[in-house]
């Protein structure tokens, strides 16, 4: 049973970020491109297959993972062999969207950034991003397609395979450097981006994460997937002292303590550990916040670790566990850009994630049904 302590604990925006009419007494009033998130737009394809076609391809039941050579007829297969859906995805993206749904109003408090193909399926993101009210400006280039993820889904398990294509091809003096742009930035109070972007432009990160600390705001990061943590540990770890609230599963986690030597495999020992790396700003203590799939979310902050246990579902009510982690995030965020407790916030995680595994690929219904 988690402890009512965290009730007290509520992530502050600095004196100079907050509204004029944010009181103890009124809630935070929301604007426009409070919440930025940058990250690897990619058009889903999410398809129910047999365990032939992942052995076909070298896939684990669930995983996440780069595409290679070997998977480049795996997207064509996948059309032809399978009953496909399409949606609008990509990790930070599908956060934001989470959070404005959560949100509801006012439209577009999330911003995102990220880079697409000028083709039919960045005309489908496009749209996508304006339905589900948030502030997409994507750099749209020719030399690459929009990027497209393939999401081969057995039981309540999936495996995701991503081609980056234009996705991996965003430029920070194209895009973000732009006046226009970096004014977006510079209106938000809480940043998101996954990991997997640190594959694509460390120097964007940096970037943001930098404006973030400099002007106390809060900058999120998540370690996204295991291969993060090996192949782009350098990355990772010149982002990481900027990093004020960082989000990962039980596997991810157990990786990174393995590059990073903690030498423990013990979940919470890892989020005690993780949260004493370096920081920048020394104003916030790092909040580190682990989640284990159906068991207990495991949050670090001040100088307790405690335990969330999530809301329980019927496992045949599962229909497609792809974006529970990203549901996650984005209900945490929905609550934390409101200054909310931060027991609220994983309240919040919990129940976006709970609704997102009951439908196929990361969609929602019209309106949460969250108190």
């Amino acid at each position: 049973m988690a402890s009512e302590e965290p009730q007290a604990k509520k992530v502050k925006l600095s004196e100079e970020d907050k509204p004029a009419s944010a009181t103890k007494t009124s809630p935070v009033k929301l604007s426009p491109n409070t919440l930025f998130g940058m990250g690897n737009p990619l058009l889903d394809i999410s398809a129910v297959v047999d365990k032939d076609f992942l052995d076909k391809y070298g896939l684990k039941p669930n995983d996440q993972i780069l595409a290679e050579d070997k998977h480049k007829a795996l997207f064509e297969e996948l059309i032809k062999k399978f009953k496909v859906e399409y949606h609008a995805g990509g990790a930070t993206q599908n956060s934001i969207k989470i959070a404005q749904w959560m949100i509801q109003e006012p439209h577009n408090v999330g911003t995102f950034f990220g880079c697409i193909g000028k083709d039919k399926f960045g005309e489908i993101l496009k749209k996508k991003a304006e339905e589900a009210h948030i502030d997409a400006h994507y750099y749209e280039q020719d030399e690459e397609p929009t990027g497209t993820c393939a999401a081969c889904i057995t039981g309540d398990n999936r495996s995701l395979v991503a081609n980056l294509a234009a996705a991996n091809c965003y430029k920070k003096e194209k895009h973000l450097d732009l006046e226009e742009n970096w004014a977006l930035v510079e209106k938000a109070k809480v940043y998101y981006i996954a990991g997997f972007f640190l594959t694509v432009s460390l120097e964007s990160i940096l970037k943001v994460a930098k404006h973030a600390s400099d002007n106390n705001k809060i900058f999120c990061l998540n370690l996204s997937a295991p291969f993060i943590s090996q192949f782009f540990k350098g990355n990772l770890m010149q982002v990481m002292p900027y990093v004020d609230v960082l989000f990962g599963n039980e596997t991810e986690a157990a990786t990174f303590a393995k590059e990073q030597d903690f030498e423990t495999e013990d979940i919470k020992e890892i989020a005690k550990k993780a949260q004493a790396l370096p920081k920048v700003n020394t104003k916030r203590q790092r909040i580190v916040v682990l989640t284990q799939g159906k068991d207990d979310t495991v949050l670090m902050s001040g100088d307790k670790v405690e335990t969330f246990p999530v809301l329980k579902i019927d496992p045949k009510d599962i229909v497609d566990t792809n974006g529970a982690g990203d549901a996650f995030v984005g209900g945490f965020l929905s609550e934390l850009v409101r200054e909310k407790p931060l027991a609220q916030c994983v309240k919040a995680a919990h129940y976006s994630a709970n609704v997102i595994i009951r439908r196929a690929g990361c969609t929602f219904p019209e309106k949460p049904n969250f108190v």
